[in-house]
């Protein structure tokens, strides 16, 4: 798998490594972050696996995303929250390049999902007649698995591959929390040119294409909105997806805030600030968004807690 010129068989992570008197401080944190973070969006996909009144499209693409960013935290976070108790930074060359796999997986799906609930959005508001029969069940299930196969095939298989083919026999340091793209491309020995041009070209195509097509989505959605003749019936609509177009928006501000930005040594210190507000802050706020924008999810919490709750008279005697 390394290949025969491969020469560092593993990296150090310097991650808060400077902050030596803030590590306890630091992993109490995190581990709040980490805790709060997987119950919000585990209780997500359970509401919606559970509640009948869920199952829907929108609400289908939710408990998905949901799972999603279940995965994508806990690729990053525990290893963050190991280095911080326990100090060692270590990480295998084979383990690294896994995280980065795993990282791209899941960045690519929640694009391709979030461009998903913008379309389904787009169809409820701007052609609700036809609504029921164009996002039926079997179409929203082939774009959600669509969504899955495009995060873990050509994009990240490709790049993985493309980074194993190069040589890395200097400094094995990555002045980063965890291994993502640039850092370990910049550790390479070989000629990485046409992997970052590569790379540029399939992320244009898994990122910036589904961005292009939500923003489609969401002109269309505004410009029908804004024909709607009643106040009321405007704040109705917009309130069906408000909730999405604030999770794309704090997805995409900090995505592109990482990985858009030219990757100079001007930039790399903010790009490594940057990227743990963008694997903490869009998983985090992601579940209170909808749930606490949303009437339907809600209600579902409601009844959850009142199902399992006993009822206050049941405790008369």
């Amino acid at each position: 798998m390394l290949g025969n010129q491969t020469q560092i068989t593993e990296f150090i992570l310097l991650g808060f490594g400077a902050i030596h008197k803030l590590q306890m401080l630091l992993f109490l944190a995190f581990l709040i972050i980490y805790i709060v973070t997987m119950t919000a969006n585990i209780l997500i996909v359970v509401l919606v696996v559970s509640e009948p009144h869920l199952h829907t499209p929108m609400y289908f693409f939710l408990g998905t995303l949901s799972f999603v960013e279940s995965c994508y935290t806990s690729n990053l976070l525990p290893r963050i929250l190991s280095a911080l108790l326990t100090g060692d930074r270590t990480i295998s060359f084979r383990s690294c390049l896994t995280q980065w796999y795993l990282c791209a997986c899941f960045i690519v799906t929640e694009c391709c999902l979030l461009c998903a609930m913008s379309y389904d959005r787009y169809l409820a508001i701007c052609k609700p007649l036809h609504y029921p029969t164009m996002m039926n069940t079997q179409t929203f299930i082939q774009l959600a698995a669509a969504s899955w196969f495009n995060g873990f095939t050509v994009f990240s298989i490709l790049l993985t591959v493309m980074l194993q083919q190069l040589d890395f026999c200097g400094p094995n340091v990555i002045d980063h929390y965890f291994c993502d793209f640039n850092p370990i491309v910049n550790l390479s020995c070989s000629d990485s040119t046409l992997v970052e041009i590569m790379s540029l070209s399939v992320a244009a195509l898994f990122v910036f294409f589904p961005f292009l097509l939500t923003l489609a989505s969401y002109v269309y959605i505004v410009v029908t909105i804004l024909k709607i003749p009643s106040t009321t019936g405007r704040q109705k609509a917009f309130s069906t997806c408000s909730s999405h177009l604030l999770v794309v928006s704090i997805y995409y501000g900090t995505l592109v805030t990482v990985y858009m930005l030219p990757n100079t040594e001007a930039m790399r210190e903010m790009q490594k600030h940057f990227s743990l507000l963008y694997t903490t802050l869009p998983p985090l706020a992601n579940p209170f968004v909808y749930s606490l924008r949303n009437k339907d999810v809600k209600n579902a919490l409601g009844n959850r807690i009142y199902r399992l709750v006993p009822y206050s008279g049941h405790l008369q005697t």
